[in-house]
């Protein structure tokens, strides 16, 4: 089956994208167009905070993007190896807490020890936070995106845990997005299964993949990587095959695999 993924490539990592590489393991031919493109800011004022623990209570991770914004603080080499001999042991004497197997094996990559990482989604991040920390405590440091949900925040605030949030990226379409749908339809035809991975990428490419797809579209195989995303995709008309259990490549070639067209 032909499946096409949209989604960012994999993080910093060489080889096949897991994505691809497990589809292909069950007979699948998977192609992978970026949706998004992302900038980073405000990274002077990461590395401040990111630099004096003792002010914040923990960390929290919910994208890879938001750990490469820190892993980019840490490119100057005296800043690296204070972070190694002294800064990183402060912080694992907190809690990081993290969403998805991803994201935790970037925070690893940096000398952090994550929490959290089988949670999935922000809402069951918070519901885990909310278990153990309480009000008194330090703010929890949480660096972000220009579009995330609120849904993790939210349930902080209404339960009186304090949270420092910084916006150290910014979301946009990737550049190239449509003209990149265009040629993968003109040159390999309408897939039989297409895969959103956020809402920002249900928003940015449901209308080019309609306008391609033409009659066909009713036959495609739609599916998501999490709840938060089929929601989206649910909300835009479309019916959704399925929605991987948890937000990893097994889980999601699970899915299509066991969704085929009829």
């Amino acid at each position: 089956m032909h499946v096409l993924l949209l989604k960012e490539p994999r993080e910093g990592g060489s080889g096949p994208d897991p994505y691809i590489k497990e589809l292909a393991s069950r007979g699948h031919k998977a192609t992978l167009i970026p949706v998004l493109s992302f900038t980073f800011v405000s990274l002077n004022t990461l590395s401040d905070k990111l630099f004096q623990p003792e002010q914040h209570g923990g960390l929290i991770f919910t994208s890879p993007r938001a750990v490469e914004a820190v892993r980019m603080c840490l490119e100057d080499d005296e800043r690296r190896e204070q972070w190694n001999n002294d800064i990183k042991d402060k912080w694992n004497a907190k809690s990081i807490y993290v969403v998805g197997k991803a994201t935790a094996a970037l925070v690893e990559n940096l000398g952090l020890v994550p929490l959290g990482e089988d949670t999935g989604t922000a809402d069951v991040l918070s519901r885990l936070i909310l278990e153990r920390e309480d009000t008194n405590i330090l703010p929890l440091f949480f660096p972000c995106g220009s579009i995330k949900r609120e849904v993790l925040p939210t349930a902080l605030r209404e339960n009186g845990v304090p949270l420092d949030t910084l916006m150290v990226y910014q979301t946009a379409q990737h550049p190239d997005l449509e003209k990149n749908l265009k040629n993968h339809f003109t040159e390999q035809g309408v897939p039989a299964s297409i895969a959103f991975f956020s809402p920002s990428g249900v928003k940015f490419c449901l209308e080019t993949v309609r306008r391609l797809s033409g009659e066909q579209l009713k036959r495609i195989k739609f599916a998501a990587i999490g709840p938060t995303t089929a929601d989206a995709m649910t909300a835009e008309g479309l019916s959704v095959s399925c929605s991987a259990d948890k937000p990893t490549a097994e889980h999601l070639a699970t899915g299509i695999t066991d969704h085929k067209p009829t």
